[in-house]
Formats: structure tokens, sequence, C-alpha cells
């Protein structure tokens, strides 16, 4: 699932992306190639400007000058005196012909002197022309009139875009190499991007897989032992059935306390824990839980004892409720793993920032490969998976407590053998 979640995350992704590159792209052309377009066309009219100036002053017009002001193959100059046209023209094609009776067609038909620009006794105007025939080619177009020595000049200047367009189609190439490395490029990051968005998502399907299969094996076990109660209950004479009783009993307490278990973590995944703050006094707390586990750590023959610092502490916000469950979760833990004849120690201290509340005892301890998972739902060390009654959640809702309290719990080796858990409460 997650496989064509993340495909198509991409594709969603990457195509938002191009798209938008692709119409940055589309509208930067238009205006770069606007731009050359206009640039080009002043550059042209300034040098028709020259050129029409220097040919005002040319009191002969002469094949060579002619041939050097077309430069060449710049220009295609055309001009008739009176009409008629000069030798130089001569060499024209019959295309090239058609061509200037088109173009002066067009200036013949504009508004003339309003659109025309004055320049002494020659009237002139520029303007794009493309043949109707063939799109293809296109022309800068100069048209023309000087009266001179009591005759007329008509005259025609047409300059080839060839060199324009050609710019132009090699900046579109450009950007269209650019844009297809880009797309790779963006298409490759959305891989990676959205493979990092879902990743979370993926874990979280996974433990929530996990969660259910674990309690599912966890609430079978009670449940088995229920209706085999509950079926040899049916046939057992008094005694009999009275300890098949107890034993529904004990079982049915063990799901109910799973059940609950699993309850408050279901609040803490969905944020709806409700944590009632109040001014607590760390101290008071402690000397509350030494004397609750006292008496269950002198059954299995365990020292119980609490160590206090010299100076007052300050009083923390906290829910008191919760952060006893936390330290009644690490008491008991304790007490259940610390052999008989050890000892287990609660210590208070305060650094300036932090209420340290440490649970010491000198049990198994804990190895460091499994240090990492020991806040994981349902995990369980090797030792604990033959105690009855763990689940593996006690350490993973204290740690939802303390992570709601802004604090945390780190756990460390105990000197000389065992485990020491730490609540920080800031």
């Amino acid at each position: 699932m997650f496989k064509k979640v993340h495909l198509r995350l991409t594709i969603l992704c990457g195509s938002i992306t191009a798209f938008i590159l692709l119409a940055m792209s589309f509208g930067y052309l238009y205006i770069s190639e606007q731009s050359l377009k206009n640039s080009s066309f002043s550059a042209f009219q300034n040098n028709m400007n020259t050129l029409l100036a220097n040919l005002e002053h040319q009191s002969v017009i002469t094949h060579e000058w002619l041939t050097k002001m077309e430069q060449n193959g710049r220009y295609l100059i055309h001009i008739t005196d009176n009409g008629v046209p000069f030798l130089f023209n001569e060499r024209e094609t019959d295309e090239q012909k058609q061509l200037f009776r088109n173009v002066w067609s067009i200036y013949q038909n504009s508004p003339g002197p309003v659109e025309a620009i004055e320049y002494s006794d020659t009237y002139h105007m520029e303007f794009f022309y493309a043949p109707e025939q063939n799109k293809k080619e296109r022309y800068f177009a100069c048209t023309a009139i000087s009266e001179r020595n009591g005759g007329t000049l008509q005259i025609i200047i047409l300059a080839p875009m060839d060199a324009l367009y050609a710019q132009i189609n090699r900046q579109r190439f450009l950007f269209l190499l650019l844009d297809i490395l880009a797309m790779i490029a963006l298409f490759l990051f959305s891989w990676h991007f959205t493979k990092i968005i879902l990743k979370p998502l993926e874990e979280n399907q996974k433990k929530q897989i996990q969660f259910v299969a674990s309690a599912s094996h966890e609430l079978r076990t009670p449940l088995a032992v229920i209706l085999s109660c509950a079926s040899a209950s049916e046939k057992a004479a008094g005694s009999e059935r009275s300890h098949f009783l107890e034993s529904i009993q004990s079982e049915g307490m063990r799901m109910s306390k799973l059940i609950d278990d699993m309850l408050l973590l279901t609040t803490a995944d969905n944020h709806s824990w409700s944590i009632r703050t109040a001014s607590v006094e760390p101290d008071t707390l402690i000397l509350n839980l030494f004397e609750s586990f006292e008496p269950i750590a002198a059954e299995k023959n365990i020292a119980l004892s609490v160590s206090l610092p010299e100076k007052a502490i300050p009083p923390v916000s906290c829910d008191q409720e919760r952060i006893t469950q936390v330290l009644a979760i690490l008491l008991h833990n304790a007490v259940s793993y610390t052999p008989a004849g050890g000892r287990i120690r609660l210590l208070l201290s305060y650094n300036g920032k932090n209420t340290q509340i440490s649970v010491e005892d000198n049990g198994p301890g804990i190895p460091d490969t499994e240090k990492e998972h020991i806040f994981e739902r349902f995990y369980r060390t090797e030792k604990s998976r033959t105690e009855k009654g763990h689940f593996g959640l006690g350490l993973c809702i204290a740690h939802e407590i303390m992570h709601a309290h802004h604090g945390k719990i780190i756990v460390k080796d105990t000197p000389g053998g065992g485990s020491t858990f730490t609540v920080l409460l800031p």
C-alpha cells in the first residue's frame, strides 16, 4: 500500500513542481523573446536612420556603395528612381521582386506620414513583415521616399531575422534542456522527500500491527485459562470448583489490567490525555511511595530505603496521580526483578533545573542492547517474559506520562550491578 502511495505522491508533487517550473520558464521565455525582438527592432530603426542619412548625402549612388550597405547579406536593398528600378536591382530573383512589391504595398496602404518618421527630405517607416506564402521568412522592413534633384527615390530595405530567431531557438533549446534536467531532479527529490514523509506513517502502521498482534497474544492466554477453568468447574466438586473460580477471577483481573493499560496508551496516542497539574512537594511524594512499597519489599526480603537531600527542594508542577503512577511502575519492576536479599533505593535530588527522582536496584540489570527498546510497547526482557504479571506496557506508559509532562526517563547501570531509572521533572 505504501509503495503505491509513495509512487502517487511522487508523481503528484513532481507534476505540480514541474508545471510551476514550465509555467515560469514559458513566462520568462516570452518576456525575454519580446525584449530581444524589441531591442533588435530598435537597433534596426537606428541603423535605418544612419543608412538613409548616408544615402541622402550621396550625390551619386553607385553599385559599390549599395553593395557595401547591404553588408554581405545583412540587408536587401531595392531602389527605384521615379518608378524605374536601379540597374543594381536587376540581380534580384522573381521571389525577391515579389517580396519587395508586397512590402511596398503595405507601405502604400499604411496611414503614411502619420506613422512615418521624417528625416530631412526623407520619409520612412519600419515594421515587421512575414510573407504569407512562407511564414518562416521574417523580416524587419524599412520603406522610404526621398525627394532629391527634382526626382523621387523609392527605397525598400529588408533585414532578414534569421540571426534573431536562431538566437531565440538556441535559448529555447537551452531552456528545454535545463527544464528536463530540473524535472528529473524534481522527481528524484519528490521521491526522496515523500519517502521521508511516509516513513513515520509506515513505521506507525507497523507498530499498530505489532501492537494488535501482541495484544491478541497477551489476551489469548488468560482467555484460554478462563474458558478451560469454566469448562472444568462444571464437572468439579465444591473445593475444586472454588479453586477454578479463583483462577477465573485472577485471570479476569489480569485481563482487565491489560485492557486498562491498552486504553491508557490509546488515550496517549490520541493526545487526549488530561494532565491536571498542581504544586506537589516531591519529598512527600517519595515518602508516600516508600510507605506503600515497604511491605511488598519486606515480603520478598528486599531492603527498601529512601535518600532525601538536606536542603528543601522546591515544589514541582505536575499531575501527582500520574507521577505517582510512573514511580509505582518503576518500583514495581524493581521489586519484581531484584532477588531476595537485594536492595532498592529511592533518591531525590535537584540540579537547579530539574527535580530528579531515581529508583536504584542491584538486580540483574538490563543489557545495553535492550536499553533502547525497553520503552517500546509489549517489549520485555528475557527474564520478564517468564513473569506472568508483566505485559511489557508499564515502562511505555511511564514514558508517555513523562512526555506529557515535558520530562523524561533515563536508564543507566547501577555501580556494582543492577539498573537505575531516573525521572526528570522540569
